[in-house]
Order: C-alpha cells, then sequence, then structure tokens
C-alpha cells in the first residue's frame, strides 16, 4: 500500500513536469484554414453530468453529424458500467505523464479546429490532455490555468445555454463560423 501511494506520488510529479513542459512549448495545429469543421470537447463528468448537450453545437454550427467528438473525466468510474461517452480517470495516468486509456489516444490523435475545456478545476488529467490535444482554438473557463486556453469564457458551468450563446457569438467575431 505504502508503495502504490508512492509510485502514485511520483507519476503525478512527472505528469506536472510534462504539463509545464507542454504549456512552454505548445502545439501548433497542422490546419491553419479558419471556419469550424470539427469540435473536440474534453468535460469534467463530475461537474457536468450530461455531456450529450455538446452534440447541440451540430445544429448551431451546421457541422457534419460526427464532426464533434466528446472525452468525459470522472474521478473515479467502474470500467464495467456502461457510459454513453468515453471516460478516463486518475488510474489512466502512466508514467512520464503519459495518458494510458484508449479513448483518450484515440481523442488524441485527431486534429480539431475547436477544442472546448468545459472544465472549472485545476485538475492534472484533464490539462494534460487539452494540452496534448491538438487544436486551432482553444476554449476554456477563467478558473483554469490562463496558458491553456486561448478564449476564455466567464459563464457558469451548469448554464449551457449561456455557454453556447457566447460560444457563437466570439466565433462570429473571430469569423470562423
Amino acid at each position: 500500500m505504502f508503495f502504490k501511494g508512492l509510485k502514485d506520488k511520483f507519476k503525478r510529479k512527472a505528469g506536472y513536469k510534462v504539463l509545464v513542459k507542454q504549456l512552454n512549448h505548445p502545439l501548433v495545429s497542422q490546419k491553419q484554414k479558419s471556419g469550424v469543421q470539427s469540435i473536440g470537447c474534453i468535460v469534467d463528468l463530475d461537474a457536468f453530468s450530461d455531456a450529450n448537450h455538446f452534440y447541440e453545437l451540430v445544429e448551431e454550427f451546421a457541422l457534419r453529424p460526427n464532426a464533434i467528438k466528446i472525452m468525459g473525466y470522472k474521478r473515479y468510474y467502474d470500467k464495467n458500467s456502461p457510459y454513453a461517452t468515453p471516460v478516463f480517470s486518475d488510474k489512466d495516468l502512466g508514467w512520464g505523464g503519459q495518458i494510458e486509456n484508449s479513448y483518450a489516444l484515440e481523442f488524441l490523435s485527431r486534429e480539431y479546429d475547436l477544442l472546448i475545456n468545459y472544465y472549472n478545476t485545476d485538475n492534472l488529467l484533464l490539462q494534460l490532455l487539452s494540452v496534448k490535444t491538438s487544436a486551432r482554438i482553444k476554449i476554456g473557463f477563467p478558473d483554469v490555468d490562463k496558458n491553456l486556453n486561448d478564449l476564455i469564457l466567464a459563464t457558469p458551468l451548469s448554464d449551457f445555454k449561456l455557454f453556447k450563446k457566447e460560444l457563437k457569438k466570439y466565433l462570429v467575431v473571430l469569423k470562423e463560423i
């Protein structure tokens, strides 16, 4: 039991080092054209339980039905329980800041025009996934590290309609939709 705690502590320390390194040298998206064609969403399912609201953005921005990819985070989850959204947790942190979850690795393998970081807590795994995701524009909340997002929307996490309205307003201003 003692060694498990020590192992987790070293994994977290290595994860923070990778996070700081990635924040200093962010990934650059290969897609440089304007317009939103694909959206990635990283959602804290402990704070916002209904991730299906993000599929409303398909109609809002006139996207293809498969243009949105959602990755959920739960502090603890049972691998045998069915979840509508692919989920990763703290158990999926590997050595060297690597995320050892097949759903998360699939999420990271894609490039997005827009990444929505839908969480408002400083959580190592959520931030690592955000930093490692290749996206042209990253959108998030003010309670998280300011270097993580390009656009910060100060809306309540629980009010998705207001978030959607503000997101659309700023994307129109930036001439992305």
